[in-house]
C-alpha cells in the first residue's frame, strides 16, 4: 500500500500515517461524545461523529496533498486539488447516508467535515453552493464551487489510481460495511444532485429552501462539528507523545456534594442560628433555611427531568453556595458529568474560584476545577502520585482540555459560554461536547446585554432540549428571561423581608428626573454631600455611569479636601517598594493609608490595570472592615459580586436592577441596623451634552424612562423607600414593563439559530464592539523587561514565547476606547509604540518623560487632552 501521511515528520518527530490518524480520531470520539447522546431523530451522536472521524481527512490520501506536505515530488495541477476538507465533506454525507441516517444528520456531517478547519457557515446556503452544478457549463465559465467539484473528481481518480486499498479500508469502516469506496467513487456526480435536492427550493434549480432544515439543525451541526474538532485537534497535538487513551484522557474529576456539605456544615457550626434571636442569628437561620430548601427543591426539580430553574435570593443569603449545591445535586441525580458556572465579569470570577479552591483544597490546574477567561492561564495537567512536576500531557493538549471545559467544574464568563454556542470560532467549538448532560449555572443573568435577551433563551432551550443540559439562573434581580423556569426558593419575598439591610432615598435631582427629566445634580453639590458624609465617619461608595464622570467627581473631591489620603498614591508607593504587583499586600496598603491620615479616597475604573484593581479592592475591604472612613468613587465595575461593604452608597440614576446591585455593597455585612442608598442624577461633565445616565442607558432601548416610571409607581409619600419595595416589587415591575417593549431583545438573533445561520451568529458579540486599543502599562522594572524580552523574542522568531509572554501581560493592560479612527484620541493612542511590530497592543512606561502624561496613579491610564472626544463607558 502506498504510504500516506496526515502530518509529516518535523522537528525530530516521526510523521503520522493517515490511516493511524483517522483511527485515532475515531477512537477519541468514543471518549469525547457520551454514549447516550442522541440526535433529534433518536440517532446515536457518537456513531455519527465516529463516522465523520474516519473520513474527515480522507482528502489527504491524494498525491496532491502529499506533494503539499513535501512527501512526494511535483506540484498539484490545481491548488484546489490539495484541499482535503471538501472531498471529506462529500465522503461524510455518503457514509452517513449509506448507514441509513436521517438526511439532516447527513447534512450536519457534510458541514462538520467541510468546516473542521473553519467556522460554521449559513448551513443551507453552504450545502447548496457546494453541491449545485449547472449543466453544460464550460470549464472557463465555471464558478469556484464547480471548479472545486472538478478538483474533487481529479482527487477521486488519483486515489483510485494510487492508493485504492486505503479507500476501501476507510469506507468499509466509515459505512460499517453498508457502502464502499467504489460506490462513492463511481457515484460522485449522482451524489451531488442528491445533496442539492435536500436544501434546494422546489422546482427552481437555484436558491435554497430554508424550511428544509428543522429548528434543531443548528444544534446538531454544532455538536458534530465541535466534537470532531476536539478529537482531531487533540489527536494532532498528541501525535508526538505516546500515551494510552482511556476514560481519564477526556474525563473530569467530579467535585462532590458531600465535600460541599461538610464545608457548609463547618460554616454553620460556627454561626448561631435562631429565628427569634438577634439579627445576626436570624440571618443565619434564613441563610441555612435557604440552603436547605434549595437543596430539597433541586432534588425534586432533577427528578422531574430538569430543564431551567431559578434561585432568587437577596444579597447575604449565600447564593454562590446555594447555586453550587443545587448544581451538584442536579448533576448527581441526572447522571451528569460537569458543571459550568458562568458569570458576567472577569473581575468577579476569582471570588468564586477562590471559594471553590478552599472547599475542595485544589487549584485550577487539575481536572476538578478550571478558571477560563481571557486573563486566566487555562490548563489541565495530570501529576503522578509522587507529586512530580512533569505533566502527563504536553502544553498544547493541556490547554486544549482546559479550554474545552473537560474539568468537573469550570468557572467562566458569559462571553465564553454564549459566544461558544452562537457561531463560535473553530477552537471555541471544542467546548460543545462538555455541555452535553451538564449543569450550567448563570450567576447574575440580568447583566446580559439587552440585544441578546431573545437569543439567550433560545440558546438555553438548545442546551436543555438538544444537549440534555440543566440550567440554573440565580440573582437577586431575576430578569424573567426563561418562561416556565422552576423557582428553587420557597417564597423569595420572605428572604428579602428578613434581610432588609438598607433603605433607599431619592435625591431631589432624581425626583426632578421622574417629574420633569430636567435639573440634574451638579458635581459641586455631589462633592459637597460626599465630603459631609465622609466627615460623619461613614465609609461611602458612589457609583458613576461613565469613566469621565467618576474621574471628574474624584478630582473635585480631592481638590476640595486635599488632606484626604489617596489610596492610589499609597498603592503606587507600596508597588515601588515591593517591585511586583502580584506580591503587594492589600493589608500593607491599608496600614500605610491609616498611618497617613484618618480619611481616604479611592478611585476605581477599568482605566486601572486589572491586577492593580484587585489589590485596591482588597485594600478597601481592609479599610472598611476596620471602620476607616473611606470614600470610593467607582464605575459600575464594583456592582456585581464584589464582596465589600459600605455604610452609605450613592448611585447615579440607572435601571432598577443596577440600583439594587449597587445597594448590595451597602451594609453588606449588617454592620448597622440600616445602611442608606441614595439615587441621584448627575449632570453632564464639561463639554458633553448628555448626562452620563442618558448617554449610557438611553442608547437603543431607552431604559431610564422605564426605570423612572417604575420608581414613581412605588415611591409613595415618604422620604425613604423600604428595601423590599425596591429590590423585589420595583424589580418585578421594571422587568414586566421592559419585556412589553418591542425593541428589547433582537428577534433576528434567535432566528439565526432556527435557520442555522452560523455566519450571522459568528458576527454577534456579548461585548460592545467599539473602537478600542489595548495598552500595556509598565509600572515596574520587571514589566519593562518583559516588553523588551518580547521584542527580542520577535527578533529571534520565537513566536510561541512571544504569545506566552503577551498572555502574562494581560493583567497589566487596559482597553481604551475611542470614537472613530480619525479622532484625536485615536491618533494619540495609535502613536504609542507597539509591544512588538506585529502586535495591536501598545505600551507606555510612566517612568519615561514622553509617557508621563498618559498615566495617573489615582485614576489610571489617561489620554492627554482628549477633551470633547472623551468616551462614555
Amino acid at each position: 500500500m502506498t504510504i500516506r501521511y496526515s502530518h509529516p515528520p518535523e522537528e525530530g518527530h516521526d510523521g503520522v500515517f493517515l490511516r493511524d490518524h483517522l483511527e485515532d480520531v475515531a477512537e477519541r470520539v468514543r471518549y469525547v461524545v457520551p454514549a447516550d447522546a442522541r440526535t433529534s431523530a433518536g440517532e446515536p451522536v457518537r456513531d455519527v461523529v465516529e463516522t465523520l472521524a474516519y473520513v474527515h481527512d480522507f482528502g489527504k490520501a491524494t498525491t496532491y496533498f502529499q506533494q503539499y506536505l513535501g512527501m512526494e515530488s511535483g506540484t498539484p495541477p490545481d491548488t484546489r486539488c490539495r484541499y482535503h476538507a471538501p472531498i471529506g465533506a462529500f465522503a461524510a454525507y455518503y457514509a452517513l447516508d449509506a448507514r441509513g441516517y436521517d438526511t439532516e444528520t447527513c447534512l450536519a456531517g457534510f458541514v462538520a467535515v467541510g468546516k473542521h478547519h473553519g467556522t460554521l457557515p449559513d448551513v443551507a446556503e453552504y450545502v447548496f453552493e457546494r453541491s449545485h452544478r449547472r449543466d453544460g457549463v464550460s470549464r472557463g465559465t465555471q464558478n469556484a464551487n464547480e471548479q472545486q467539484q472538478g478538483a474533487i473528481a481529479m482527487q477521486l481518480q488519483d486515489i483510485d489510481d494510487n492508493t485504492p486499498k486505503l479507500g476501501e479500508t476507510v469506507f468499509e469502516k466509515a459505512t460499517d460495511g453498508n457502502g464502499s469506496w467504489e460506490e462513492f467513487h463511481d457515484g460522485f456526480l449522482e451524489l451531488l444532485g442528491g445533496i442539492e435536492s435536500a436544501v434546494a427550493a422546489s422546482g427552481t434549480g437555484v436558491g435554497v429552501d430554508r424550511e428544509s432544515l428543522s429548528e434543531s439543525c443548528y444544534a446538531l451541526v454544532l455538536e458534530c462539528w465541535g466534537s470532531l474538532v476536539l478529537a482531531d485537534k487533540t489527536s494532532a497535538a498528541s501525535a508526538s507523545k505516546e500515551s494510552e487513551l482511556s476514560e481519564d484522557t477526556y474525563g473530569p474529576e467530579k467535585p462532590t456534594l458531600e465535600r460541599l456539605d461538610e464545608y457548609i456544615d463547618d460554616l454553620e457550626a460556627d454561626a448561631c442560628a435562631d429565628p427569634e434571636g438577634t439579627r445576626s442569628e436570624r440571618l443565619n437561620h434564613y441563610r441555612s433555611r435557604a440552603q436547605s430548601t434549595v437543596l430539597e427543591n433541586a432534588e425534586l426539580f432533577a427528578d422531574d427531568g430538569g430543564g431551567v430553574a431559578t434561585i432568587t435570593l437577596p444579597t447575604g443569603m449565600g447564593k454562590t453556595l446555594a447555586g453550587l449545591s443545587a448544581a451538584l445535586t442536579t448533576r448527581d441525580r441526572i447522571g451528569g458529568e460537569r458543571i459550568v458556572y458562568a458569570l458576567p465579569f472577569t473581575s468577579i470570577i476569582d471570588q468564586v474560584v477562590d471559594e471553590a479552591q478552599d472547599i475542595y483544597e485544589t487549584n485550577t490546574a487539575g481536572r476538578l476545577l478550571t478558571a477560563h477567561h481571557h486573563l486566566a492561564e487555562t490548563t489541565i495537567r495530570d501529576v503522578d502520585d509522587g507529586g512530580a512536576d512533569d505533566a502527563d500531557l504536553n502544553d498544547d493538549v493541556a490547554g486544549m482540555l482546559a479550554e474545552s471545559w473537560r474539568a468537573g467544574l469550570t468557572v467562566t464568563t458569559f462571553v465564553q459560554l454564549f459566544e461558544s454556542l452562537a457561531g463560535p470560532a473553530n477552537k471555541q467549538s471544542m467546548k460543545i461536547p462538555a455541555l452535553r448532560n451538564s449543569v450550567v449555572v448563570l450567576d447574575e443573568p440580568q447583566s446580559l446585554p439587552l440585544d441578546w435577551w431573545k437569543l439567550v433563551p433560545r440558546l438555553v432551550t438548545m442546551l436543555t432540549e438538544r444537549y440534555d443540559a440543566t440550567v440554573i439562573a440565580m440573582t437577586a434581580t431575576q430578569p424573567q428571561l426563561f418562561d416556565g423556569a422552576v423557582e428553587l426558593v420557597d417564597e423569595p419575598t420572605a428572604y428579602f423581608e428578613a434581610t432588609e439591610r438598607v433603605r433607599y432615598r431619592l435625591d431631589p435631582s432624581t425626583e426632578r428626573y421622574i417629574d420633569e427629566q430636567d435639573g440634574a445634580k451638579s458635581y459641586d453639590d455631589a462633592a459637597t454631600e460626599l465630603l459631609e458624609t465622609l466627615e460623619g465617619g461613614d465609609a461611602t461608595l458612589t457609583v458613576c455611569n461613565t469613566i469621565d464622570s467618576a474621574r471628574k467627581l474624584t478630582e473635585l473631591v480631592a481638590e476640595r479636601s486635599p488632606r484626604l489620603v489617596d489610596i492610589g498614591e499609597i498603592y503606587a508607593a507600596e508597588l515601588e517598594a515591593v517591585g511586583d504587583p502580584e506580591t503587594v499586600d492589600p493589608a500593607a496598603v491599608a496600614k500605610r493609608a491609616e498611618t497617613a491620615g484618618d480619611r481616604s479616597l479611592l478611585h476605581l475604573s477599568t482605566r486601572l490595570r486589572p491586577i492593580d484593581r484587585l489589590t485596591l479592592i482588597e485594600a478597601a475591604k481592609e479599610l472598611t472592615g476596620r471602620g476607616h472612613p473611606l470614600l470610593t468613587v467607582s464605575t459600575q465595575l464594583v456592582e456585581a459580586g464584589v464582596d465589600i461593604s459600605f455604610d452609605r452608597v450613592y448611585r447615579d440614576l440607572a435601571p432598577i436592577d443596577s440600583i439594587v446591585q449597587a445597594a448590595g455593597r451597602c451594609n453588606r455585612s449588617f454592620e448597622r441596623d440600616r445602611g442608606e442608598v441614595t439615587v441621584w442624577w448627575l449632570d453632564a461633565p464639561e463639554e458633553q451634552e448628555k448626562t452620563p445616565a442618558e448617554a449610557v442607558y438611553n442608547r437603543g432601548v431607552s431604559l431610564l424612562p422605564v426605570a423612572a416610571r417604575t420608581l414613581e409607581s412605588v415611591r409613595g409619600d415618604g422620604r425613604f423607600l423600604e428595601e423590599t419595595t425596591v429590590a423585589k416589587d420595583a424589580v418585578e415591575k421594571y422587568y414586566e414593563a421592559l419585556h412589553q417593549q418591542k425593541n428589547v431583545g433582537k428577534e433576528t438573533y434567535a432566528s439565526y439559530v432556527d435557520e442555522a445561520r452560523g455566519d450571522e451568529l459568528e458576527g454577534l458579540s456579548l461585548i460592545d464592539q467599539r473602537n478600542a486599543i489595548d495598552v500595556v502599562v509598565c509600572r515596574t522594572d520587571e514589566e519593562r523587561a518583559a516588553v523588551e524580552a518580547i521584542q527580542d523574542a520577535v527578533d529571534r522568531y520565537e513566536f510561541d514565547e512571544v504569545n506566552r509572554q503577551m498572555d502574562d501581560l494581560r493583567t497589566r493592560q487596559v482597553s481604551v476606547p475611542f470614537y472613530s479612527a480619525d479622532s484625536k484620541e485615536a491618533r494619540e493612542l495609535g502613536d504609542l509604540p507597539p509591544v512588538h511590530p506585529k502586535a495591536d497592543v501598545r505600551y507606555v512606561d510612566p517612568s519615561r518623560p514622553e509617557f508621563v502624561d498618559f498615566f495617573d496613579p489615582t485614576t489610571g491610564f489617561v489620554v492627554p487632552d482628549n477633551t470633547v472626544e472623551r468616551r462614555f463607558l
